[in-house]
């Protein structure tokens, strides 16, 4: 099991660096989203209707994945920058065990849900090859945009696609006092 981590981790790391990350966001017809079914560190079952009525980053992603660790702090910042608004960052940590994803968060403290997919049954479902790849899904728990490889979450193309999801979402009602 450690060496397949170490071979699939330079063989991400070897993408990053070509800039595969650099490719951008594949933009899909809204189709609906593969069913998700994971537990949280506290044991807590979670599915996507956990998150219905928001946008939602569903990031796909492993503690030992080099591009993974270093793009983990941009979605913090953008957690941040989105705080008051109907954005979920969901993280989903693909065949590790809790106690590998809790001593990674000991040291990358993260404001945002992560969930276990100890035995990869969610990362096959979402047909994912490489790490991380993210799923921007609508309000609606539809599946928008696709971005396999690292980004900056709180710049450029990825806040832009971020944005613009939000954007459609009906504007909030304020309540007459």
């Amino acid at each position: 099991m450690q060496v397949k981590r170490i071979v699939m981790g330079l063989t991400l790391g070897l993408v990053w660096i070509a800039g595969a990350g650099a490719a951008g966001f594949e933009t899909r017809a809204a189709s609906p989203a593969p069913e998700l079914k994971a537990h949280d560190l506290t044991g807590a079952s979670r599915t996507l209707a956990d998150y219905r009525g928001k946008v939602v980053l569903l990031n796909f992603w492993a503690t030992w994945c080099p591009p993974c660790q270093r793009e983990m702090p941009s979605l913090e910042r953008l957690r941040t920058k989105m705080a008051g608004r109907p954005l979920e960052i969901v993280a989903i940590s693909s065949a590790e065990t809790p106690d590998e994803v809790n001593a990674y968060l000991s040291k990358m403290k993260l404001g945002f849900p992560v969930l276990l997919d100890t035995d990869s049954s969610n990362t096959r479902r979402w047909k994912v090859f490489a790490l991380p790849t993210t799923f921007v899904l609508d309000a609606q728990g539809r599946v928008r945009h696709v971005l396999t490889g690292p980004a900056e979450w709180d710049e450029g193309e990825a806040l832009a696609v971020a944005e613009s999801m939000l954007a459609e979402l009906p504007a909030p009602v304020k309540q007459a006092k």
